[in-house]
């Protein structure tokens, strides 16, 4: 694992990259909130993900700015930025792409040519993802997984970076499909966000009944922010804190030897390594932001919710005590609290 110490003959090149990493979020902050009002804490994990390389399931009401935040972020990282608005007739193709049978005016001869679909961006907005069947939602998973897309046969490379940020209604509506799990693993967060207060409300009122028009202007590029990920990687982790992210896992799995009575009460299944992978990351880019050098517990624990409350699968005893996933993951971090920091 490569870390900070390892690079000591690159200390002032290094230094250098610390400070634009912080430099470029703060702008890219300063941006945002010309057209954002509030949602810190969603806004703050979105750029994590943006920094770890993951994706992002983005959960709330309608008119919480969901979409409107996807596309001024996009603007402010110089990003090719598509958007999918999910339809319940929307077809994979409609997605990745497909063959066409093209002829030469000159020879007559005919070829076949494949014409790329909105996936082919660098920052794709899977709009009201749950309103398309799960045969269209698992075009996605190739992509968000592999970066690449199948088409007859033939794979294709998405642009790097490749990000996935899809929005989603927590209510019930004639027409949406509930993510399959497999898919659902994929998205590094599923955050979820909230009403305004009134102030913040009064601000929106303020910037969007006038004739206000906020610019956003590109603050980094694609080359930069692949840069980032790699500076994002190179953050230690101590082994201790480590265990303690396996062991807060593995205790979201009902058969857990270790595993609190409450999960086996409530949860069919757990989260699989790929949560603690998830955890670790983003734990890593929330430190460096923060402007540490090392992982903390702190860091663990403020992003182990919105990493995990999407891996967990509740049963019908929590579905009939209106238990949530939330709910559950509270509960655990208070029974395995981390220990003390040194």
């Amino acid at each position: 694992m490569a870390t900070f110490t390892d690079l000591s003959s690159d200390a002032a090149q290094l230094q250098q990259r610390v400070e634009r990493f912080h430099t470029v979020r703060e702008k890219i902050l300063q941006q945002v909130r010309e057209v954002i009002v509030g949602q810190d804490e969603v806004l703050d994990q979105i750029l994590i993900a943006l920094f770890v390389g993951g994706h992002c399931l983005m959960t709330g009401m309608p008119g919480t700015a969901k979409t409107l935040m996807v596309r001024t972020i996009a603007e402010t990282l110089g990003l090719d930025f598509r958007r999918i608005q999910f339809t319940p007739d929307l077809m994979p193709s409609d997605i990745t792409g497909t063959d066409i049978i093209e002829e030469d005016m000159a020879t007559g001869h005919r070829k076949w040519t494949f014409v790329h679909g909105p996936i082919f961006g660098n920052i794709v907005l899977a709009d009201e993802i749950n309103r398309t069947p799960p045969k269209t939602q698992a075009a996605l998973l190739e992509a968000m997984q592999e970066h690449s897309c199948t088409v007859r046969g033939h794979v294709y490379p998405l642009p790097e970076p490749f990000f996935v940020l899809a929005t989603q209604n927590p209510i019930e509506l004639e027409g949406t499909y509930p993510l399959p799990e497999a898919q659902l693993d994929r998205f590094l967060f599923n955050t979820t966000l909230d009403y305004l207060t009134s102030d913040e409300e009064l601000r929106v009122l303020n910037l969007t009944t006038t004739t206000h028009s906020a610019k956003v202007e590109a603050v980094t590029n694609a080359d930069e922010l692949l840069d980032f990920q790699q500076l994002v990687r190179m953050v230690p982790v101590a082994e201790s804190t480590a265990r303690y992210v396996i062991r807060l896992v593995r205790a979201t799995r009902p058969k857990s030897e270790n595993g609190p009575e409450f999960i086996k009460k409530y949860v069919n299944y757990g989260a699989s390594v790929r949560a603690a992978q998830f955890i670790v990351l983003a734990a890593k880019a929330r430190a460096l932001s923060k402007g540490r050098y090392h992982v903390t517990y702190e860091d663990v624990v403020s992003l182990a919710i919105p990493v995990l409350r999407h891996r967990i699968l509740l049963n019908f005893h929590a579905e009939s005590e209106r238990i949530d996933a939330d709910e559950i993951l509270k509960r655990l971090l208070n029974h395995l609290p981390p220990p003390k920091e040194t």
